[in-house]
């Protein structure tokens, strides 16, 4: 069965680039389109689509709409996966947009997404349960969290660090070890480690590689920070 795909843009020009992106991929089938939020939450509720691809501002009010409308169907419809589309490489949107966990969520520049392949491989990540965070965007928070001193982060060795950057774009051990060309082994003793010195070995598995990506991205301070 195809992937059912909900768009929400205001823009009408990059709402019609968007339905032929995906128009383009048979695997893909468009539900519907929408233009602010509370049509995108009629329509979600109407067609109950397998992925929503959204803007992350618009109207009512123009500013975390798109935000809002994926912690509110984490909450209440965890199986819809979302991609959200940002004109910036924003680090406090990235953020919320994992507060709630990595899985089925995504953050993309509007730059990338006139490449098809960016785009439909999101949408693919997300309703498979995976997470896709744009590299501009992970190498622009991770340059941010690398800053302070006390940083927990200082802690890792140059290859957890890589290997945690891998992770932050919501990659599988083994697709981590392809990237890097390391055995699948070498990085579950990489991961534990890490996991080990940000004081996230108490969590489960899930909990404690989404914890991990916010010290990463700067947003979330480990036990083992001490603050």
């Amino acid at each position: 069965m195809p992937i059912r795909v909900v768009l929400a843009e205001d823009n009408a020009l990059l709402r019609q680039g968007l339905t032929r992106l995906v128009a383009l991929d048979q695997e893909l089938e468009l539900a519907g389109t929408a233009t602010d939020m509370p049509s995108l939450l009629d329509l979600v509720a109407q067609e109950k689509p397998d992925v929503v691809v959204s803007d992350i501002r618009m109207p009512p009010t123009g500013t975390d709409e798109g935000i809002a409308v994926a912690a509110r169907l984490r909450a209440e419809q965890p199986q819809v996966g979302v991609v959200l589309l940002s004109q910036h490489a924003d680090a406090a949107y990235a953020l919320r947009l994992l507060e709630g966990g990595s899985s089925g969520r995504a953050y993309l520049l509007k730059e990338r997404v006139a490449d098809v392949g960016e785009l439909t491989a999101a949408i693919r990540a997300v309703a498979a349960g995976g997470s896709v965070i744009d590299p501009t965007v992970v190498e622009r928070l991770v340059t941010a969290s690398r800053a302070p001193e006390k940083s927990p982060l200082h802690a890792l060795t140059p290859r957890e660090l890589e290997v945690l950057g891998e992770m932050a774009q919501g990659k599988s051990n083994a697709s981590i070890a392809a990237s890097l060309v390391l055995s699948e082994r070498a990085i579950e003793k990489h991961t534990n480690s890490i996991f080990s010195k940000l004081g996230l070995t108490e969590e489960r598995d899930l909990n404690r590689r989404v914890s991990a990506v916010l010290v990463y991205l700067g947003g979330v301070p480990s036990r083992a920070s001490g603050r």
